[in-house]
């Protein structure tokens, strides 16, 4: 009870503002009895008896002990009378007379009225003392505890009253708790049992409760001013401030809830879009079903993005939270290290700092490559069309040409543009697929591609990109300050989202995917496209193996590099490439995975009619007007970059 102290100095001022009030609230039925028992003692001092007690209830002290008086005379031996001539004296200023009398009441008769009134005035300071003896209290303690035990069941909750108060000023911390305890549980919906459990509460530190029960007690009648002192000793900041961490709290945790759907929904369209690929019909590219798989996707997408803006501020607030909870524990101990107190600071205002510049940050994009232009492959460019043609969608407006294996479309233009079919179509081209690629095995992958403007895949995905984007932007910048470390909050979060938001939009990329390859094997066949994309996979795998051979064996003998797109892998190696592209082909798909498993993407192929399979003409090559440029173009920029990353 001592940790409280500071508080008590001011209830305690506060007490006798509770405790009066209740003593004079008369119990009638107890009055007739008195009366009755009077009658028997001394019958014609009744009606001044009950004058002597409305003058009493009236305040009017002097009036009451003249009457009191006179029934004293009366029935000296009468406890009552005792009792109440004795408390009208000491409040006329006759205290010795007075407190004489309380005590002969008590002789008397250890009567609960007795006792109690005793034990009230006994706690009065006497000799011009400032405060009553100590002595005074604990007897006083003593015979409202014994009043308490004697009385018969009322709705009389003074005795405890005085009790919890006298338990107070004695610091006894059981007898106090106790007196409040038994005060809820006899008298719950009073105000003193509010007022005592709001101290009780305060004691305990539980601040909110604390402040609801002074507020409940100043409801049934406690004075403003009790309550003003009770809230400003540091309840009602205190409270305040254990209010907005619960709801801080709650918050956080309604956001983690929303994590966990995020995931969960994840999952569910996953396991959804699974479901319909093996049962809808692979002829049909525009079913409702379809139409509404994505819908849901995109809806899901956009949810997401936004959640991770609106998770922003609470990882911020976690940030501030966790650094001020260390902070506080460091202080609690007694011992600060500086080191520690310094690294925390500094790690909460750089991570703090880093993910607000993130979101500021702008980074330039080019598209990749070079515009290859007509005059240097006008068939392929008749081709695009031709295939455009075939599927009934406009064709691609520009051939952007690139060292590597892509081969993959986009829409550049304005939101409006793409919205309203009118942003340029770019095809990205990766010169090093182009080795012994068939032409037809080419159209499919092409169809597949332009698939993905038919399904209108292109014309959205801003949110996607865009937070992308910013976590990839987030991630970077923790990393150079050091801040990507595994107890930073932060960094754990960007890591999570980061795995949930990828389940979600390559979940939504593998329906896009599945329905692009129903568009390229319906016009060109399973054949075709199978041949196709085995192609890819093995050009992709067989070019890094033969740039890192050539790029290293250059550098090591200080030569110039030969041209990467005319060499080939060695017959000591063919057996071991070949298994590299088997075990790409027959991979699982994964919930990683943009793109379900080639042996997947196979497979759902077979099932698909052809319309109308292209007989195969000729080779990719054969529809460029100078391969030997090109390739040495493509090679020679490998080198400069190879030679830009050496330094």
């Amino acid at each position: 009870m001592q940790r409280n102290l500071p508080f008590l100095f001011i209830l305690l001022s506060l007490c006798a503002v509770v405790c009066p009030a209740q003593l004079n609230e008369r119990d009638m039925k107890k009055e007739e009895k008195i009366w009755q028992q009077l009658e028997k003692v001394a019958p014609k001092s009744v009606e001044t008896f009950k004058q002597a007690t409305t003058a009493m209830d009236n305040g009017d002290a002097e009036k009451a002990v003249q009457l009191y008086e006179e029934v004293f005379k009366k029935a000296p031996d009468f406890d009552p009378v005792m009792r109440r001539l004795g408390m009208m004296l000491v409040q006329v200023g006759r205290v010795n007379e007075g407190m004489g009398l309380l005590e002969m009441a008590v002789e008397k008769k250890r009567s609960p009225e007795n006792l109690i009134s005793l034990a009230q005035y006994l706690t009065l300071p006497v000799d011009n003392a400032a405060q009553p003896s100590r002595a005074n209290l604990e007897r006083s303690l003593a015979l409202a505890k014994e009043a308490y035990q004697k009385k018969i069941e009322t709705d009389d909750e003074s005795y405890l009253a005085i009790i919890a108060q006298l338990a107070l000023e004695l610091d006894r911390e059981k007898d106090f708790r106790e007196a409040a305890k038994n005060l809820k549980k006899e008298y719950p919906n009073t105000m003193t049992t509010h007022y005592f459990s709001a101290i009780v509460a305060a004691m305990d530190e539980h601040w909110m409760e604390a402040e609801d029960e002074i507020k409940k007690a100043q409801s049934l009648g406690l004075p403003a001013e009790a309550v003003n002192k009770f809230l400003e000793s540091g309840v009602h900041s205190r409270a305040s401030v254990w209010r907005y961490a619960y709801l801080a709290a709650v918050l956080v945790v309604i956001w983690a809830v929303g994590l966990l759907l995020l995931y969960l929904l994840g999952k569910g369209m996953s396991r959804k879009t699974l479901n319909w690929i093996e049962n809808s019909d692979p002829n049909s590219t525009t079913s409702q079903d379809q139409v509404s798989l994505r819908k849901i996707y995109k809806s899901l997408i956009n949810f997401a993005g936004f959640y991770y803006y609106i998770s922003l501020p609470v990882i911020l607030f976690l940030v501030v939270a966790v650094a001020a909870s260390v902070l506080y524990g460091v202080f609690m101990v007694g011992q600060i290290p500086i080191k520690l107190v310094v690294f925390v600071v500094i790690g909460a205002l750089v991570t703090i700092f880093t993910m607000i510049r993130s979101l500021f940050i702008r980074v330039h994009s080019e598209d990749p490559g070079r515009p290859l232009k007509p005059e240097e492959a006008p068939a392929l460019w008749a081709l695009t069309r031709q295939v455009a043609d075939t599927l009934g969608t406009r064709p691609i407006d520009e051939i952007r040409i690139t060292p590597g294996t892509e081969m993959a479309v986009y829409e550049n233009g304005s939101f409006r543009e793409r919205m309203q079919d009118r942003a340029r179509r770019i095809l990205i081209l990766g010169v090093g697929n182009l080795n012994d690629f068939k032409a037809n095995s080419f159209r499919a992958v092409l169809a597949h591609e332009y698939g993905h403007f038919t399904h209108r895949d292109t014309a959205g995905g801003d949110v996607a990109i865009r937070v992308n984007s910013d976590m990839m932007k987030f991630a970077i910048e923790m990393a150079k300050r050091g801040q990507a470390v595994y107890w930073n909050i932060a960094f754990q979060f960007l890591r999570l989202y980061h795995f949930i938001f990828r389940r979600i939009s390559h979940g939504a990329t593998r329906l896009q995917e599945v329905l692009a390859d129903r568009v390229a094997v319906k016009n060109y066949g399973a054949d075709a496209f199978e041949s196709g994309l085995r192609h890819v996979i093995r050009r992709g795998i067989e070019l890094e193996e033969v740039a890192y051979w050539e790029l290293h064996g250059a550098q090591k003998q200080n030569r110039v590099m030969q041209n990467l797109y005319e060499l080939t892998v060695p017959e000591s190696d063919k057996d071991r490439i070949e298994d590299k592209i088997e075990a790409a082909i027959k991979r699982p798909t994964s919930e990683d995975d943009t793109h379900p498993a080639p042996a997947e993407r196979f497979r759902l192929a077979r099932k698909i009619t052809c319309n109308h399979a292209v007989a195969d003409a000729g080779m990719v090559w054969d529809l460029f007007t100078d391969r030997q440029a090109l390739t040495h173009e493509m090679s020679d920029l490998i080198a400069r970059r190879a030679r830009g990353a050496s330094y």
